[in-house]
């Protein structure tokens, strides 16, 4: 085999390989001898069939096994050689393959990028701490206690007020046309729950059981979906009253949850706050770490994995158009605008990307099966009723288990590099830890209103 180096562009390579037409055809020959000793031909003993029948009967089915795995080993054998980590699957294209002569083809494939290690001792967070307050404690557990809300239907011929339940069937029509989503039936509606939009609520005042109400209502600009801004005409019929109970927190109520008392769950409903609030603190550390290393790192990443992170991104992008919810930021712009931007995102992705593996490699950072088998535990139980399901459907599926390696390595790569951080600890509400950085930073650099004077404000 002949291996030729014929250039490098950044982190591009390309290699020519030539296999002499002898070896290629030893390789024939010896497989032609082994498919001899399987195959069956009338008037022939296994293993005695004559060569120039085999070579006339599967020569150039076996001819094409042979140049494929020559392909493959060739390549690999010269990768080995010269130490190269390709980034994807290396572009092959067969220049000669002719039956008699040489075996001529490129190899193509761009490389991992070398980078150079910098202390993270060097770099300097904030981690905002949010604890939960008595306030939003007493919140929660109201809403729990909402949620177990039972209704009992009412025969009284009255008008439904606040806090009522009403059963109802709804029709919403645009411009005569009924709209995906906006038809119902049996549905429960709890006056003053807020869980219709406003309008909705207040097109049923005064409503009774067995009556039906027409009224109009805009959809607010930023509601989700195409209805977005619109006005439909509802058709609302009551056909039930009900009468709303919530229930205590009693012990009672604790023990059939599983708790042992009511203050065993008012504690248990906290804790689960509090590492909710904790896992917010910790995606928005993430993030600002994330942001600091694209800062700090700017070596050239391969095309080829840029291509297919961008490509993941537009395919996205086009099925958020074609719903009609495109960000505000991102309307008006053309395509041509928006692929530049979002090009410029994938390969961030891929910067930093590259870059958290090589820190985990050189750093020994790994996945064990411990970590393995509770991120399948956990990803069963978002499936109530079919856990054991999805259990069996991650252990008989390896690239299923592995999309759960991926971002579970990441993490601890993360958890390694905080470690050796200057991190300063910041208390915050939850608002301002589930607050976008980038709107942050938006607001604080809107130019302030200048004060009224005193005189004017007295004028």
């Amino acid at each position: 085999m002949q291996v030729t180096d014929q250039g490098t562009d950044g982190l591009k390579r390309k290699l020519a390989v030539v296999i002499p037409a002898s070896s290629i055809e030893e390789k024939v020959n010896n497989r032609l001898s082994e498919v001899g000793q399987q195959v069956r031909l009338p008037g022939f003993r296994p293993g005695k069939v004559p060569m120039t029948l085999l070579k006339k009967r599967f020569g150039q089915a076996v001819r094409g096994e042979v140049l494929e795995r020559a392909i493959d080993e060739s390549t690999q054998s010269a990768l080995t050689e010269r130490a190269v980590k390709p980034a994807m699957q290396p572009k092959i294209e067969v220049v000669k393959a002719d039956e008699g002569g040489d075996l001529e083809f490129s190899v193509e494939f761009e490389v991992l990028p070398e980078i150079a290690a910098k202390p993270f001792t060097d770099l300097e967070l904030t981690r905002l701490v949010a604890t939960v307050s008595d306030k939003e404690h007493d919140e929660a557990v109201a809403g729990f206690l909402k949620n177990r809300r039972t209704t009992e239907k009412l025969d009284e011929a009255r008008a439904a007020k606040k806090g009522d339940g009403l059963l109802v069937d709804f029709v919403g029509r645009i411009d005569g046309k009924e709209f995906d989503g906006g038809s119902v039936k049996d549905a429960m509606i709890v006056l003053g729950d807020g869980q219709y939009l406003p309008d909705f609520e207040k097109g049923l005042d005064g409503i009774k059981a067995g009556e039906t109400k027409t009224f109009k209502l805009t959809f607010p600009d930023d509601y989700a979906g195409k209805v977005a801004g619109q006005t439909a005409e509802f058709e609302v019929t009551a056909k039930e009253l009900h009468k709303v109970t919530v229930p205590e927190l009693t012990d009672d109520l604790a023990k059939s949850m599983g708790d042992e008392s009511a203050q065993g769950m008012r504690d248990r409903m906290r804790k689960f706050l509090q590492d909710n609030y904790d896992s917010a603190a910790r995606m928005r550390l993430k993030r600002q770490l994330l942001d600091k290393l694209a800062d700090a790192y700017s070596f050239d990443v391969p095309q080829g994995l840029v291509d297919v992170e961008f490509d993941a991104i537009w395919r996205q992008m086009e099925r958020v158009k074609a719903d009609g919810q495109l960000d505000p930021e991102d309307q008006g712009k053309s395509d041509d605008e928006l692929k530049a931007e979002y090009r410029k995102i994938a390969e961030r992705r891929v910067r930093l990307g590259l870059l958290l593996s090589d820190v985990g490699q050189k750093n020994n950072v790994s996945v064990s099966q411990d970590d393995m088998n509770k991120a399948v535990i956990q990803e069963a139980m978002r499936y109530p009723g079919q856990e054991n399901a999805v259990v069996e459907y991650y252990q008989r599926n390896p690239q299923a288990m592995e999309t759960l390696r991926a971002p579970l390595f990441e993490d601890k790569v993360v958890d390694y590099i905080l470690s050796q951080a200057k991190i300063t600890d910041q208390p915050a509400s939850i608002e301002d830890v589930m607050k976008d950085p980038e709107d942050e930073a938006a607001e604080k650099e809107k130019p302030k209103k200048k004060a009224k004077s005193k005189k004017k404000d007295e004028e």
